[in-house]
């Protein structure tokens, strides 16, 4: 069924009254169950393990994924089934929104867990107490719901702005409830397939539940698991035939982290986000790790720590040391570890985050009627003579009232435990409300939150003034994503309630439970999993980052904090003129993607992704993309077939079922490792 909806004409020429009065008569379901207990229910289990493979997804690849729609189709399913079962009735239309609403906010709030506060823990070397990341994350997110109820009149009521990652939620629920709803139970079935096949293939491959399973359980001694490093075979017969073992530069491809892996949540990822953006990224990857790094190598700018007895944790060893030693019997070379988070660390991330940095920022700035059109008509007088919808929207002084609350309780938080002066924080809560304005603008154009690059404005402007406490510029900085990105999502999940006639009351309500579903279980699933085995002599960031968990976002954050605390005279020419170099390109590459409309391909953004996180993540990344694709298009003109129906208008949900059976199972294993095998 088509959805009402205003012409063009008319939501340039009426006022908002008139808007409003036509939404209340020909939209508004008022009397049709929407909060109800059951969707809160829901929507907070869902919200939370949505949150919880989110959680995973962006500990590998810095990226956030949009969990509404795969909320919708599982809440559909579900009580479609129990509503055949005679259980319970199916959810409304509105009850399903109201879920996802929940299930959305849920899934966001592992932004600022995997960003500002990673980084803070690495730049302090401290590990803080779960209740403080808890409380100061809640706090925050509930800032961005206070702050986006004021926009939200402006921007989905009176100028009926298109939202097009709410809007496709929204055309979705309606589908699924007025017309095919046949199409949602197979795309429900589809995701629980694929999560289930790509669990299995993940079992197999668990250490953890292999042990549990092969030793505990059927008392073996040893046990077997499928290696996900598909090259082991190989090096098992080369290590006999060293000749055998592939070099770039001199160096061994294996100290490059150059080994390709089956992950299955990667290629699922790469699923969704699509081949130009895998594409660049595995562009950076090939530059940064088979060209850059072993000349840096050779060139003695990466070196690997001193593995001589006595030697101290900084003692470092270029190649030619290393070789020296080697040729004298001080050392053996297969001792001599670079890796890759020695390449990233010491040389890489400087070039990789100042691609990121510029080219976001440029993208940002080179859109000024983006940000002057967040402004525009923000304080400018309506000529409504009544308000129509005020008993059914969140009265304005909840924010009004809220707002202050909640800035006296932040700036208490960001002084008592990271000594932020309280000056700062309550200078930056209007630069706060201005950026939150603009990110809600490109969300509302575009589904594009500019978090990362905007909250670099706060971290610069509030690290020059104190570049000795990395808490002044992380956290501040850290406020501005947590209310920005909060304020945006919010109503981004309202877009599609707005279409279809629910309470965006009830929605902000339960926004708000999301959160607390969110924080519920990201917080104490971030120290389980991340810092649970830090060993005594290990440095935070050593404990947190692996092979498997690259952390990019956190990487950026700390890099800019890094700059900020440095400076760039410390730094080697080779660094310096990488990141000219790269600072050079990002600003070439955006202005040809403007241009040119995106048809030029390659993203300065993609490109740094590439550079932080392992290649074979960016591997599986670009296959998954390539899979999916060519999937996808063979498929595109069989409507009516199954290949059409899965390919194309199932893709969404089997790329996202792969991601959460592949993460979920994922993260059980790494829970056996720690608390039953411990």
């Amino acid at each position: 069924m088509a959805i009402p909806h205003l012409t063009d004409e008319q939501v340039h020429t009426w006022t908002r009254e008139q808007k409003d009065r036509w939404w209340l008569e020909n939209v508004y379901r008022g009397d049709m169950a929407q909060l109800t207990v059951r969707s809160a229910v829901t929507g907070f289990v869902l919200g939370g393990i949505l949150s919880a493979t989110n959680l995973y997804v962006s500990a590998k690849t810095g990226i956030t994924l949009g969990v509404g729609l795969t909320s919708v189709i599982l809440a559909y399913a579900m009580f479609k089934a129990l509503s055949a079962a005679r259980l319970a009735k199916d959810f409304t239309i509105l009850e399903n929104n109201a879920m996802q609403s929940i299930a959305t906010s849920a899934g966001y709030m592992t932004v600022p867990l995997m960003s500002s506060f990673t980084a803070y823990f690495w730049k302090a070397n401290v590990v803080l107490p779960w209740y403080q990341i808890f409380a100061f994350n809640i706090v925050t997110a509930v800032m961005g719901v206070l702050v986006a109820f004021p926009m939200k009149r402006r921007f989905i009521n009176d100028e009926q702005q298109p939202f097009p990652e709410g809007r496709a939620c929204g055309v979705v629920l309606d589908t699924l409830y007025t017309g095919g709803g046949r199409i949602g139970m197979i795309q429900a079935k589809a995701l629980l397939a694929a999560a289930g096949l790509t669990s299995l293939v993940q079992i197999m491959a668990g250490e953890a539940y292999m042990k549990l399973l092969q030793v505990k359980l059927l008392g073996r001694e040893t046990f077997w698991h499928f290696n996900e490093r598909l090259d082991t075979w190989y090096y098992k017969i080369a290590e006999k035939h060293p000749e055998m073992i592939p070099r770039l530069g001199g160096i061994d491809i294996r100290e490059l982290a150059l080994r390709p892996s089956l992950d299955l949540a990667m290629i699922g990822t790469g699923g969704l986000m699509g081949v130009r953006t895998s594409t660049s990224m595995l562009v950076g990857m090939v530059i940064n790790f088979f060209i850059l790094a072993p000349w840096m190598i050779r060139l003695g700018d990466i070196r690997a720590k001193d593995p001589r007895p006595g030697a101290g944790v900084g003692d470092r060893l270029t190649w030619d040391q290393a070789v020296e030693l080697a040729r004298e019997g001080a050392v053996s070379l297969s001792s001599i570890h670079f890796g890759r988070a020695e390449i990233v660390n010491q040389w890489s991330i400087w070039w990789g985050v100042g691609i990121m940095v510029v080219g976001s920022l440029v993208a940002l700035f080179a859109k000024p009627k983006v940000i002057i059109d967040a402004f525009r008509g923000m304080f400018s007088k309506k000529d409504d003579a009544h308000d129509v919808v005020g008993h059914i929207e969140l009265p304005l002084k909840i924010s009004f009232i809220g707002l202050p609350i909640c800035a006296v309780i932040t700036a208490w938080m960001a002084h008592t435990w990271y000594q932020v002066p309280y000056w700062m924080t309550i200078v930056a809560l209007p630069l706060v409300f201005a950026l939150s304005l603009i990110c809600t603008n490109a969300m509302a154009l575009t589904s594009w939150t500019p978090t990362g690059a905007l909250a670099k404005i706060p971290q610069f402007t509030f690290g020059m003034l104190d570049r000795t406490n990395p808490g002044v510029n992380l956290m501040t900085a850290g406020i501005t994503a947590s209310v920005a990105s909060n304020a945006a999502n919010l109503l981004s999940d309202i877009k599609p309630g707005y279409m279809l006639g629910a309470k965006p009351r009830q929605q902000a309500v339960g926004h708000v439970i999301g959160i607390l579903s969110g924080a519920a279980v990201s917080t104490p699933l971030f120290y389980a999993m991340f810092l649970s085995k830090r060993g005594p002599e290990q440095s935070v960031e050593e404990a947190m980052v692996s092979d498997k968990f690259a952390m990019p976002s956190a990487v950026q954050w700390k890099g800019v904090a890094d700059i900020i605390e440095g400076g760039f005279s410390h730094l080697s020419p080779s660094i310096v003129w990488s990141l000219s170099i790269a600072a050079a390109a990002a600003l070439i590459f955006e202005i040809a993607r403007l241009k040119t409309k995106g048809r030029f391909w390659l993203s300065p953004v993609s490109i740094g992704l590439g550079v932080v996180l392992p290649p074979d993540a960016t591997l599986c990344m670009w296959i998954g993309s390539l899979l999916f694709h060519f999937l996808h298009k063979r498929n595109e003109k069989r409507e009516g077939s199954l290949g059409h129906t899965l390919w194309v208008r199932s893709m969404e949900p089997i790329c996202a079922g792969i991601i959460a059976g592949a993460a979920l199972t994922g993260i059980v294993d790494k829970l056996i490792d720690v608390f039953v095998l411990g």
